[in-house]
């Protein structure tokens, strides 16, 4: 077997020790993980996949992998000696009421509270000032892993249907409630997945779901999506098949929306998870109009004035645009510019019987405002330099609510009046957090290929560039998502400990729209590794760390990206942190949706081309014996039907096998845990404080670098 090495250490000391002296070694061995000579060939290459049987999440040898796994992985963190001084402040700062922005959906005024620690925040109602709980979630089940994972009102606010999640599993129950009396209805509809809901009048409602797979519910691959219409007081097996299901063809992912004056139904229809069909269905004849009859854009209808559509879309128009056009011909010959394309990234939404326009600039919010001519009302000033939502409600509310953020300051909620344009802070946190101690810096740099890639760096005034600052550098670079300024109670925590937090928001992403998302997938998939590594290396340069304080972290397609980076310059960090990672590339379209995530990876299956650079860069088939990686913590959730843990395992196992040098390998992996949402509050905390510690134990520190933040706690 081989062993890792804990070391315990009595010295105390208030800074990073390059290379610390052991005082006690305690060894650890790693649990066996059997070999099985499996081998598939792609395109006359064969390739070994000696750890397939870990794919299988129902047996009990992987039952038992697993279990020896987290005996290891918690046998070592529950040595390190800071460990409990992280949890004491991780929870203390999180304890405190935490609010959403509120809702008006028939009399009442709806929104979720925390009152700190609480494991699921919970739904309430207000109406005459008078405040009730509408759902309690931690009343779901006793150890708090069964989550709300929706929740929609009919139109006139008597009927409400939720989603309750359990385990995290992508997989939803629907729920059907008499929202005055807040009396279950009618039977719970099961088997719903990557779903939403939209009421028809008090009707009935839509939703979206898969047939329920042969084999493994959580790893067998789902890829013909259905969108039904569940009537009111009828079994779930009378309900209609609005569209999906054919044999000819095949959508992945499928969804219904209906109008908020209830006159169209609005089907998007994809294949993967970039680019749909459009098609609209008038509720009074049934007729079904097409719209986009292919998938090389992302449109979709935002607002309609009887038969005038309104449409967001980046068709021609890598940046979005919004268009208006007639429901009788709504093909793009049609299309009429309402908000042109401009250089930065719009998300367009209404409210209050205005146009929303939340443009990106360097992943930052500016918010215009436009009237139904097309004219511009205002610009919005927002309370600070960050990210900014929520812009938009009911046509006739004419106040909302929305919300602002960046990564040193928490959330606050403002009540803004589309009339005057002016908001008032409806709810700000008390929170034991001081945000003027810290600072934001946004830089640019060049890629390995010169591009500029914006960075946000974020740490306590005053820091001494001294290349000695713990650093964690975060990306994900990916799908056409955008990583804006939010705050978060664990990067605090690891802030008021000296240490750095940097985001650049990678190729792949969507920040300068749909070049930006392209320039990284595929083919290109490089250019997201090359910026993430030329990240670190300007935080390098720049003296704010050195890869003995620099850790690697990133979740889902992040995870992919940390797990790409460590295998192709281990040298670059001290640690890695692959959360929930996309890590076998040649595998990953066979399980559960992974097929829709062809647009940004190709598939191993698709040329010998597209399988050669797969297989270049796929963490799985790219760790070589002999070589030092980074002291790796893989975090994963044994439920997890979006990535599936396999790919984690397999991960871990090949690390396992072949890292040399002193640097760990482990891999932690929460029970009745999915992908990430829905959570409880204890297992985030669980998963933060181990992740911290993890990272600045094999950074060298013997205790927390600022241990005077737990002067409180001291009794």
């Amino acid at each position: 077997m081989k062993q890792l090495s804990i070391f315990i250490f009595t010295a105390i000391t208030f800074v990073a020790c390059k290379s610390p002296s052991k005082k006690e070694a305690i060894m650890t061995s790693y649990p066996t993980t059997n070999k099985v000579d499996t081998v598939t060939n792609y395109f006359g290459t064969n390739v070994a996949d000696p750890y397939r049987w870990l794919e299988d999440d129902r047996s009990t040898e992987t039952e038992s992998w697993v279990k020896e796994q987290n005996k290891t992985t918690f046998g070592y963190l529950d040595q390190i000696p800071f460990r409990k001084d992280i949890r004491q402040r991780l929870e203390k700062l999180w304890n405190y009421e935490k609010l959403g922005s509120p809702s008006k959906e028939g009399d009442y005024i709806y929104f979720s509270k925390n009152n700190g620690l609480q494991n699921q925040s919970v739904i309430y109602r207000k109406k005459d000032d008078k405040e009730e709980v509408f759902l309690d979630p931690n009343k779901f089940s006793e150890d708090g892993t069964t989550s709300l994972a929706g929740l929609s009102f009919s139109k006139d606010g008597s009927l409400a249907a939720y989603l309750i999640s359990e385990g995290g599993s992508d997989w939803r129950k629907i729920i059907i409630l008499d929202a005055k009396t807040k009396t279950v209805v009618e039977d719970t509809l099961v088997d719903v997945k990557f779903s939403g809901l939209s009421w028809k009048g008090n009707e009935g409602f839509f939703y979206s779901s898969y047939d329920k797979p042969k084999g493994s519910e959580l790893s067998a691959k789902t890829d013909q999506h259905k969108l039904y219409y569940h009537k009111l007081k009828t079994p779930q097996s009378q309900d209609e098949l609005v569209f999906g299901g054919t044999a000819e063809e095949k959508h992945r992912y499928v969804g219904g929306t209906v109008t908020e004056d209830g006159k169209y139904l609005l089907i998007s229809a994809s294949v993967s998870t970039s680019g749909n069909k459009l098609f609209l269905k008038d509720l009074e004849t049934n007729k079904v109009t097409t719209i986009l009859d292919h998938t090389k854009s992302d449109t979709y209808v935002i607002e309609n004035v009887g038969s005038k559509l309104y449409l967001a879309t980046n068709l021609d128009a890598p940046n979005q645009k919004v268009v208006t056009v007639d429901a009788a011909n709504p093909t793009p010959e049609n299309w009429v510019d309402f908000i042109p394309e401009t250089e930065n990234v719009l998300t367009a939404g209404t409210g209050g019987g205005y146009f929303f326009a939340n443009y990106m600039v360097d992943a930052i919010s500016k918010v215009l405002q436009y009237n139904y001519d097309g004219d511009l009302v205002r610009t919005i000033e927002l309370p600070g330099v960050g990210t900014a939502s929520g812009f938009g409600g009911k046509k006739e509310e004419k106040e909302f609510y929305f919300s602002f953020t960046n990564y040193n300051t928490p959330g606050s909620s403002y009540s803004y009046n589309v009339e005057t344009g002016k908001y008032k802070q409806y709810w700000s946190p008390n929170i034991d957090f001081n945000s003027e101690d810290y600072e934001s810096k946004q830089v640019f740099y060049a890629s390995k290929d010169g591009t500029k890639i914006p960075m946000i760096i974020t740490y306590k005034k005053g820091i001494e560039l001294n290349g000695k600052n713990p650093t964690i550098l975060y990306g994900y670079g990916g799908f056409n998502v955008s990583l804006t300024p939010s705050f978060s109670i664990a990067n605090a925590v690891w802030m008021e400990q000296g240490g750095v937090y940097a985001v650049p928001n990678l190729r792949g992403g969507g920040e300068y729209g749909k070049k930006w998302h392209n320039a990284g997938t595929k083919l290109q998939k490089q250019n997201v590794f090359d910026d993430f590594i030329a990240a670190a290396e300007y935080l390098i340069e720049n003296k704010y760390t050195t890869p003995e304080y620099l850790a690697l972290r990133g979740g889902s397609n992040g995870g992919l990206l940390v797990g790409a980076t460590m295998t192709q310059r281990p040298d670059l960090a001290k640690v890695a942190l692959p959360a929930v990672g996309v890590l076998d590339m040649l595998r990953y379209h066979t399980f559960t949706a992974g097929a829709g995530w062809a647009y940004d990876y190709g598939t191993a299956e698709d040329d010998k081309e597209m399988f050669n650079y797969l297989l270049e860069y796929s963490p799985v088939h790219n760790v070589k014996k002999g070589v030092a990686y980074p002291a790796t913590l893989i975090t994963t959730g044994d439920h997890d039907d979006r990535v599936v843990p396999a790919h984690s395992f397999k991960f871990a196992a090949e690390l396992q096998e072949k890292q040399t040098g002193a640097n760990p390998t482990l891999i932690r992996i929460d029970i009745n845990a999915g992908h990430g949402a829905g959570k409880s509050t204890e297992a985030t905390i669980n998963e933060q404080v181990d992740i911290q510690a993890f990272t600045l134990f094999n950074m060298g520190y013997k205790e927390l670098p600022n241990k005077a933040i737990l002067k409180d706690f001291k009794e």
